[in-house]
C-alpha cells in the first residue's frame, strides 16, 4: 500500500501505478517466492517434469451486460488470453460464481450460456467450479472468478519474461485500442451517452498459436487489459537496458472511441482492451506475424506500432502525429474503475 493511503481505493484496481504499489508492497511482500516474483500473466510451474502455465482472474465489470458481450465473455476470454500470451496452449478452465440474492435467473443463465459457447469455440472446456449466493446488497449482481491451466513448451518459456528482447525488434498489436473501456463507459446509464461502441472481448489463443507457428522469434507477449497499451509498454521497458518508441500514427483508434475519449478526458493509450495482444517480435519475422494475424477476425487491423531501441534505456516514447515526442508512463491513479 502506498504511504499516502491507509485504505484501499478504486484506483488500486486500475492496473496502473497504484495497483503495482499494492501488489509489490503487500502481496509480493508477504507471499514472496521465486515463481510469484516473475509477475507474469501466468505462473510457470513444473509438474512431473512438464511445464505448466497457471493463472487466475476475477471479474467485477459494471454493467454486467454491454455492447459486444457480458461479464461471462470477459471471464472466459481473459483467462484464456492470460495463458496464451505466456506462450502456453490453454487446456482447462475453472469458474467460481458469487451471486447476489435476487439476481434474475434468466440473466445468470444468459451469462452461463455465453461462457459455455466461448469456451467451446476456443476449445478450452470449463471442467470445475464453485457457486456462492450472498445476501442482497453484499455483491453487485454477480462476480466471477476463472482460473486456467495450459501446456507450455520449453521453447516458449522466455515469452512471459521478455528476457530475449533486442534493439531493432518490432512492437506489434493485433488491432485497435480502447474499444472495451469506452464500450463499458458508454453503457453506464448515468452517463446517458448515445454512441455505438462494441467491446473487443475475444479469446486470442488461436491467433497467438498461429503467430507462434510462423515465428520462433516472438520475444514477449502481454494482453493490454487494465491500464491499456501504455501501461504494458511502460512495464516492459522499466528498469531495462533498452528503450521503446511507439508511433502514434500507426495506432488504430476508431473514430467513435477517440471521440468519446475526448469528451470524457481519457487517453486511448491507457484505456482497457479485452482482445488485444502486444508482441515484441524480431524484425525479420514481423511481417510474417502480421500476415498470420490478419487471417484471424481478431487480427484484421494488426500493425507494427513501434520498435525497441537502445537510445533511451528504461524509457518509452510516443512519436506523436504532429511531430513531437512524449514519455509513455504507467497509468497513474484511477481512470476507469470496474471495467473487467
Amino acid at each position: 500500500m502506498t504511504k499516502n493511503n491507509d485504505k484501499i481505493i478504486l484506483g488500486h484496481g486500475s492496473g496502473g501505478k497504484l495497483s503495482h504499489d499494492l501488489i509489490n508492497n503487500l502481496f509480493i511482500k508477504h507471499f514472496s517466492n521465486s515463481i510469484l516474483s516473475q509477475q507474469s500473466d501466468s505462473a510457470i510451474v513444473d509438474i512431473n517434469n512438464s511445464r505448466i502455465a497457471f493463472t487466475t482472474d476475477s471479474f467485477v465489470v459494471d454493467p454486467i451486460f454491454f455492447p459486444g458481450g457480458n461479464i461471462g465473455n470477459i471471464a472466459v476470454a481473459g483467462t484464456i488470453n492470460d495463458l496464451a500470451v505466456s506462450g502456453a496452449i490453454p487446456k482447462y478452465l475453472s469458474c467460481g460464481f458469487i451471486i447476489e440474492e435476487g439476481m434474475p435467473f434468466k440473466q445468470l443463465e444468459e451469462i452461463v450460456i455465453s461462457m459455455a459457447q466461448d469456451a467451446k469455440k476456443a476449445g478450452v472446456p470449463i471442467v470445475t467450479g464453485d457457486t456462492k449466493v450472498v445476501d442482497k446488497g453484499k455483491c453487485d449482481k454477480v462476480f466471477i472468478n476463472t482460473s486456467g491451466i495450459g501446456d507450455l513448451e520449453e521453447r516458449n518459456v522466455h515469452i512471459s519474461l521478455g528476457d530475449n528482447i533486442l534493439p531493432g525488434d518490432k512492437i506489434i498489436i493485433n488491432g485497435s485500442i480502447g474499444d472495451h473501456g469506452m464500450a463499458i463507459m458508454a453503457a453506464r446509464n448515468e452517463l446517458n451517452i448515445n454512441t455505438h461502441i462494441e467491446s473487443d472481448c475475444a479469446p486470442l489463443n488461436d491467433l497467438i498459436a498461429d503467430a507462434l507457428s510462423v515465428s520462433d522469434n516472438i520475444r514477449f507477449m502481454r494482453d493490454a487489459t487494465r491500464g491499456g497499451l501504455g501501461t504494458v509498454i511502460s512495464e516492459l521497458v522499466a528498469g531495462s537496458d533498452y528503450g521503446i518508441e511507439v508511433n502514434q500514427d500507426k495506432l488504430t483508434v476508431h473514430d467513435n472511441v477517440r471521440g468519446l475519449c475526448e469528451i470524457l478526458g481519457f487517453d486511448p493509450l491507457y484505456v482497457a482492451n479485452e482482445g488485444k495482444v502486444v508482441m515484441v517480435v524480431a524484425s525479420e519475422d514481423a511481417d510474417n506475424v502480421i500476415e498470420s494475424m490478419k487471417k484471424s477476425p481478431y487480427g484484421e487491423e494488426a500493425s507494427i506500432i513501434g520498435e525497441v531501441s537502445y537510445d533511451h534505456p528504461g524509457m518509452a516514447w510516443l512519436n506523436t502525429s504532429v511531430g513531437g515526442k512524449r514519455v509513455i508512463e504507467m497509468l497513474s491513479g484511477q481512470q476507469l474503475p470496474r471495467i473487467c
